[in-house]
């Protein structure tokens, strides 16, 4: 039922599409709000709550009637568990992943080579969509001409995850010398970049060792760098807003984002495309809970920063 509360302080960190799991207290002419749990539930995990209430439902059904305020006293118990999973699901830690679906594992594969030159002109064409001249413009020469340094991107055509996406970067290839350096974020890519570099270099390279690091052993390492790269990419969106040309054609990536998101399966909706799910009112509802929370993120992320930024974790998009 809808209910207009007397709030003071408690909903003040509220907005819109929150949910919190709490009690009212109607009395003769006022209705307040006598308890609240500390954690707010955010749209993103309406679902979890639509499902509950579609489950509750049909029990309710057998017994020939409506669900009504007073059931919520008879399943309090799976009202509170709902929650609680919830609740231990914002505090857990988000299992981050590429957009092959692997665990974020860097991975760095050292090799020894014989010829820069030679790596280069078999491997120039795992960087898909980049010419060899394209690729020498930053690349170091010796005194006698010779190839010394070159890097490259190990692409694919297109995202699977990400329709909009032209191409994937799914690693990045460091050739110095006679030394190559492969890094790619994951261990099923380690295996693959390194057979293909083996195929096409033969016995030419020499796989020396390969070395594993966490995010976590990462940012522990960097924090610094971290910190100054992310100033960096923030001062070039900023360059990139302030051009209109460049400002256009971000806005038309973003809207091709968003029409091809109607037609990605959702796990929040079981699997079905947003498309799919609101044919039916519990999955409409989901897919507008959703949109709700994309705006929010949306909103938060063009909000200028005189200060630290705000204590909440970003999602960022990992190739």
């Amino acid at each position: 039922m809808e209910t207009e509360v007397v709030e003071r302080s408690a909903s003040r960190t509220l907005q819109k599409g929150d949910i919190v799991y709490g009690q009212i207290w109607n009395l003769q002419t006022i209705s307040i709000l006598g308890c609240m749990a500390l954690i707010c539930i955010p749209p993103s995990c309406k679902g979890e709550v639509i499902g509950l209430r579609k489950k509750l439902r049909a029990k309710i059904a057998k017994l020939n009637r409506e669900l009504v305020a007073e059931d919520l006293e008879r399943y309090a118990d799976a009202i509170r568990l709902t929650y609680l999973t919830i609740r231990d699901g914002l505090n857990r830690r988000p299992q981050l992943a590429n957009t092959d679906g692997d665990p974020l594992v860097f991975h760095s594969v050292k090799f020894r080579i014989e010829s820069a030159e030679k790596a280069f002109e078999v491997l120039a064409p795992l960087a898909l969509g980049q010419s060899k001249e394209e690729l020498l413009d930053d690349a170091e020469f010796g005194k006698d001409g010779k190839l010394h340094s070159v890097v490259l991107d190990w692409r694919k055509k297109g995202n699977a995850k990400i329709p909009s996406w032209d191409n994937t970067i799914l690693g990045n290839i460091k050739i110095s010398g006679r030394t190559l350096v492969a890094e790619v974020n994951s261990e099923n890519r380690a295996k693959r970049l390194r057979a293909e570099i083996e195929k096409r270099l033969g016995g030419s390279a020499t796989h020396q060792r390969t070395t594993t690091h966490t995010l976590d052993e990462m940012l522990a390492k960097t924090p610094n760098g971290i910190k100054a790269q992310a100033k960096k990419e923030d001062e070039f969106v900023e360059h990139l807003l302030r051009d209109s040309e460049a400002g256009s054609r971000i806005q038309e990536m973003f809207q091709k984002q968003v029409e091809d998101w109607v037609q990605q399966k959702i796990p929040a909706l079981g699997g079905r495309t947003p498309l799919q799910a609101i044919g039916d009112p519990y999955g409409r509802e989901i897919v507008e809970s959703l949109l709700l929370d994309w705006e929010r993120r949306a909103e938060l992320r063009c909000r200028p920063q005189t200060t630290e930024p705000p204590a909440i974790a970003p999602h960022p998009q990992v190739n």
